[in-house]
C-alpha cells in the first residue's frame, strides 16, 4: 500500500536532486509526481517529462504539462494507490484500458497538450493482478493502435516475484 506524502515532503525529495543532475546530465529528466506544484517546479529545474500515475485526471497538472510544453507519461490506474490491489476486476481488461487511453488522449489534446508528448502506460502494478499483467505484457502489441509510445514500467514490479516464485 503506498502512502501518500506532503507536497513540501515531495519537492524536498526531488527538486534538489534534479537540479543536481539537470547540471550534470544531457538526458531527459521525468519526474514521477501527480501533485501539479512538483511538477510546475521539477520543470523548472530541468525535468521534461511529467509522469501522472492519474493520467492527468486534474484540470491543473494539464495545463501545467501544455504550459512548459513538458512530454507526459499518462498512466491507467484502476483505483487509487491505497486501494487499487484490493481485488481489481475488469470485463474485459484489455478493451477498458484501451477506451480509458481513447479518453486521456482526447482529454489532454482537448486541454492543448500535443499529441507528439504523449506517452501511454499500462500500468503495470497497478490495479490489476499477476493474471492482468502478464494479459497485457502478452497484448503489449494491441495499444499501438493508439499512435503513442509505450512505457512498459516492469522493473521492480512484485508480479514478476510471484511469478519466479522468489
Amino acid at each position: 500500500q503506498a502512502m501518500p506524502i506532503s507536497i513540501k515532503e515531495e519537492l524536498a525529495r526531488t527538486i534538489p536532486v534534479i537540479k543536481d543532475l539537470a547540471k550534470k546530465i544531457n538526458v531527459p529528466i521525468s519526474i514521477d509526481t501527480c501533485k501539479p506544484e512538483v511538477a510546475r517546479q521539477a520543470l523548472d529545474n530541468g525535468a521534461v517529462v511529467v509522469n501522472d500515475i492519474t493520467g492527468l485526471k486534474g484540470p491543473m497538472m494539464a495545463g501545467i504539462v501544455k504550459q512548459y510544453k513538458a512530454g507526459v507519461v499518462i498512466m491507467h490506474m484502476k483505483g487509487n494507490p491505497r486501494t487499487m490491489q484490493k481485488s481489481p476486476e475488469y470485463d474485459s481488461l484489455i478493451d477498458e484500458i484501451l477506451q480509458y487511453f481513447r479518453k486521456a488522449l482526447a482529454l489532454a489534446e482537448e486541454s492543448g497538450i500535443d499529441r507528439e508528448k504523449i506517452i501511454i502506460d499500462p500500468g503495470f502494478g497497478f490495479g490489476k493482478t499477476v493474471e492482468h499483467n502478464l494479459k497485457i505484457l502478452s497484448r503489449l502489441e494491441e495499444f499501438k493502435s493508439l499512435g503513442r509510445p509505450i512505457l512498459a514500467g516492469t522493473s521492480r514490479k512484485s508480479f514478476i516475484g510471484r511469478i519466479l516464485k522468489l
